[in-house]
C-alpha cells in the first residue's frame, strides 16, 4: 500500500468512526474524503477479495442482501455494501468499515449500472451477477442498450470472472463475451414450446437483439423476462444452469417456491423478489453453498431498507417499498392486489438526480389496475407531489378519499390516523430517505442511511 493510500484509508477509516458512533450515520462521506486524498484507493482496500459485482436496473439491493446471507452460512462474515449506496464512495465505505472475520475474503457489492467499469478496474472482479435491465432514469442512463453497454464495458476488464445472468432477459445473452457464463430463469409448468405468445404493447425491450423482430415467448414471467425465442433469425434463451420449477405461495409477505428441486420461502412478496432469490442461489451454488445452507440463509432474510421495510409506528403497520421506473412500479402495484386486507396507499414523488429527474415514467405505471375497494385511503406526498396526485386523479381514485400531505415532517403522523392498519408507501429514492430520517429522529428507526 502506497502512502497516499494509507494516509486515505486512515482518514476514511477515522471519518467512518466518528459518523458511525457518534453521528449515528454516514454511507458515502467516508468514501469521498479518502477517493479525494487517493483516487485509486479501492485498489489497495480490495486487493485481497474475491469480489462479486451485482448490477442491473431493479433488484440490485436485495440479491446483494441474499448473496450475502447465503454466503455467510458457508463462509462467516462478507464484506458488502448494505446500504444501497452503489457509487463508487459507497463501496470504498465499505470497505473502509469492514474487519474481516470470515474464512474467506468475499465482497459482495452493488455497483451502480454506469460504474461497472469504473468499479472493475480497481477491484478486479471474480463474478457478475445481472439481474435485468429495464427502461430507468433516461436522463442518466438512455436507453436499456446503452444501459447493458456500459455494464459490458466493465466485463470486459475481466474476462476471466463469471457471469451469472437472468438467462429471461433477451439481452445478456446478445453479446459474445469470453467470461464463464451462467443463466438462471423461469421454467415452470406454464412453460410449453407449444406457447407463441407476445409481450404488451408498451413494454420495451422486446426487439430481437440479433436482427430487431419482435421477439415471442413460450412464457412471460413479468415485462420482457420469460422463455423468448425469434421466429425471424432463431435466437432464443440460453440453456438454463439454475431454474425456477414452481411457486408455490405468494402473499405481500411471503413467497413460497421450488428451485431445482428444493423448496425454499422468503419472507418478502413480489415476483420480482424470486428473480432476486434465483440469482443469489445460482451465485451461492457457484461459491459452493449447498442447496440447506441457501435454505437456512433464506429462511433468515430481513427485510432491507426501502425495500418492503416493515415500521411499526403508533399501531400502524408501514411498509415502505421503492420504486423507480415504469416496471418496477408495475410489480409493486401487482403485489399489492394480493393483499387481502382493507390498506391505506401513500405515493411519494421526489425528481432528484438518484430518482431520475423526469417523473413522467409514473404515467406508465398501471394504477388503474389497484383493487380500488381495498384501498380506503390515499396519502400523497413529496416534491413533486402535484405530478402523483394528478396522476392518481386520472387513474379513476374518488378525490375524497385523497389528501396531499406536502411536509415531510408531517407523513409520520398522517400515516398514525390513516383509517387503516396497514399502510404501503410507495417511495422514490430521495422521499424515502427523507421519510426514514424522520423516523429516525423519532427513534422509530435506529440508524439513518445518508
Amino acid at each position: 500500500m502506497s502512502i497516499k493510500s494509507s494516509i486515505a484509508t486512515f482518514a476514511g477509516k477515522s471519518s467512518y468512526w466518528f459518523l458511525h458512533n457518534v453521528l449515528k450515520g454516514g454511507t458515502s462521506f467516508p468514501g469521498k474524503l479518502a477517493m479525494k486524498i487517493d483516487p485509486e484507493v479501492l485498489e489497495d482496500l480490495g486487493q485481497n477479495y474475491e469480489t462479486i459485482i451485482v448490477t442491473g436496473t431493479n433488484g440490485k439491493t436485495m440479491t446483494t442482501a441474499l448473496i450475502t446471507q447465503t454466503l455467510k452460512e458457508k463462509y462467516g462474515d462478507i464484506l458488502t455494501n448494505p446500504s444501497g449506496s452503489n457509487m463508487a464512495q459507497g463501496i470504498v465505505t465499505a470497505f473502509l468499515a469492514h474487519s474481516q472475520k470470515g474464512q474467506r475474503k468475499i465482497a459482495v457489492l452493488e455497483v451502480d449500472e454506469a460504474n461497472v467499469k469504473a468499479v472493475t478496474q480497481l477491484v478486479h472482479p471474480k463474478a457478475f451477477v445481472l439481474t435485468n435491465i429495464f427502461r430507468d432514469q433516461m436522463d442518466r442512463y438512455g436507453e436499456i442498450y446503452t444501459t447493458y453497454e456500459k455494464i459490458v464495458n466493465g466485463i470486459k476488464l475481466a474476462p476471466e470472472a463469471t457471469v451469472i445472468a437472468n438467462g429471461d432477459a433477451s439481452i445478456f445473452s446478445s453479446v459474445d463475451l469470453p467470461n464463464p457464463k451462467v443463466y438462471f430463469g423461469f421454467e415452470t409448468e406454464k412453460d410449453k414450446p407449444q406457447n407463441d405468445l407476445k409481450a404488451g404493447v408498451n413494454t420495451d425491450g422486446v426487439l430481437c437483439p440479433k436482427c430487431n423482430h419482435i421477439l415471442h415467448y413460450h412464457a412471460i414471467s413479468y415485462a420482457n423476462l420469460g422463455d423468448f425465442f425469434c421466429p425471424n433469425c432463431g435466437y432464443k434463451r440460453p440453456e438454463l444452469t439454475y431454474k425456477l420449477e414452481k411457486i408455490s405461495e405468494q402473499t405481500p409477505s411471503k413467497i413460497a417456491f421450488t428451485i431445482d428441486g428444493q423448496d425454499f420461502a422468503i419472507n418478502i412478496g413480489g415476483t420480482y423478489n424470486i428473480y432476486n432469490a434465483l440469482a443469489a442461489f445460482a451465485c451461492a451454488r457457484e461459491f459452493d453453498v449447498s442447496g440447506e445452507e441457501i435454505a437456512q440463509a433464506f429462511a433468515k432474510n430481513k427485510r432491507i431498507f426501502g425495500r418492503q421495510e416493515l415500521i411499526n409506528y403508533q399501531g400502524k403497520e408501514i411498509n415502505i417499498i421503492l420504486v423507480k421506473n415504469p416496471v418496477g412500479l408495475n410489480e409493486v402495484l401487482s403485489l399489492l392486489n394480493t393483499e387481502e386486507e382493507p390498506y391505506t396507499l401513500a405515493a411519494l414523488l421526489n425528481a432528484h438526480h438518484a430518482d431520475g429527474i423526469d417523473t413522467s415514467w409514473i404515467w406508465d405505471g398501471d394504477f388503474e389496475s389497484l383493487d380500488k375497494e381495498k384501498i380506503k385511503q390515499i396519502i400523497v406526498g413529496g416534491e413533486r407531489h402535484k405530478d402523483m396526485d394528478f396522476r392518481l386523479k386520472v387513474a379513476g381514485f374518488d378525490p375524497a378519499i385523497m389528501t396531499v400531505e406536502a411536509d415531510f415532517d408531517q407523513l409520520p403522523d398522517a400515516f398514525a390516523k390513516a383509517e387503516t392498519k396497514k399502510v404501503y408507501v410507495l417511495s422514490t429514492y430521495t422521499a424515502m430517505l427523507h421519510l426514514r430520517q424522520i423516523f429516525t429522529d423519532k427513534g422509530v428507526l435506529k440508524r439513518r442511511i445518508n
